[in-house]
């Protein structure tokens, strides 16, 4: 991969769209004009609401949200990796919870499906149960950009080490990871596994997050991160604003980890 400067941006997101869409552009255009060339928003970013509101908020990939994405990383000359978004399933009663990648010309490069939902009971605290409302995604997706090759992952993949495992045979250098992280969980794991998968897979790792109680009661943790391969958090975000997080990615430092230790090439327990 070669270096460059990349960003996230954290986001508490409602259920205005059109106020969703034109916070999140502006952020990137200040990611941007710091030069970043890779530019990452958080899961659920252009329209969080009430369930009963979701059908009619899920929309095709490509659609508005993806040509509006594609059209403002045009104009910024950046990829662009839109969060995620609700993408209506062709003949099936439940959205996917769907991430994108949009090249510097505006081409949808890539869509990942999140694979793993969320749910979970935290008595006195938090109640979710993702998969009475979305439907499970299958692929693991990595895509060859000028950048390197990025890989995409949702929220609470993070805990599953097989799916990053899967990206970094498929070549991944960077990965991504939309999420709308819980607070309670996020005290606890976000860090920790965030250092973990960039570690074993030495790779680096963006993470933006959602921060702030969100329109469904319970709060989300912020501190958004990059990390790099050898497990250093580059930024971190805080857990009350929504701001934009930039790194320098040195490609240097991914093939200097990969060759001191080559712990990728020393696997004996294959799939």
């Amino acid at each position: 991969m070669q270096s460059f400067v990349a960003a996230v941006v954290q986001l508490k997101s409602g259920s205005d769209k059109a106020a969703n869409l034109a916070e999140a552009s502006r952020l990137i255009g200040e990611a941007a004009d710091a030069g970043a060339q890779l530019v990452a928003l958080p899961e659920v970013f252009a329209w969080r609401g009430p369930q009963s509101a979701e059908p009619a908020e899920a929309e095709t990939v490509p659609g508005p949200i993806t040509e509006e994405m594609g059209a403002l990383a045009r104009r910024l000359g950046i990829h662009i990796v839109a969060g995620s978004i609700l993408e209506a399933a062709a003949g099936g009663p439940l959205p996917f919870n769907t991430t994108t990648l949009l090249a510097p010309d505006g081409r949808l490069l890539g869509a990942y499906r999140k694979i793993h939902l969320f749910d979970i009971d935290l008595p006195g605290r938090v109640t979710i149960r993702e998969s009475d409302l979305r439907a499970p995604g299958a692929q693991p997706v990595c895509v060859t950009t000028e950048l390197g090759r990025i890989g995409l992952a949702i929220c609470y993949d993070l805990r599953f080490p097989e799916l990053f495992r899967a990206l970094a045979d498929r070549g991944a250098e960077i990965i991504v990871m939309p999420s709308a992280f819980t607070k309670p969980t996020g005290e606890a794991h976000w860090e920790p596994l965030l250092r973990a998968r960039a570690i074993e897979n030495q790779c680096f790792v963006l993470a933006p997050n959602q921060f702030g109680t969100n329109t469904q009661g319970f709060a989300n943790y912020g501190n958004s991160l990059l990390v790099d391969p050898w497990g250093k958090v580059l930024a971190r975000g805080a857990d009350d604003r929504a701001e934009v997080l930039t790194a320098h990615l040195d490609g240097d430092l991914l093939a200097r980890v990969r060759r001191e230790l080559p712990c990728l090439e020393h696997r004996r327990l294959r799939p």
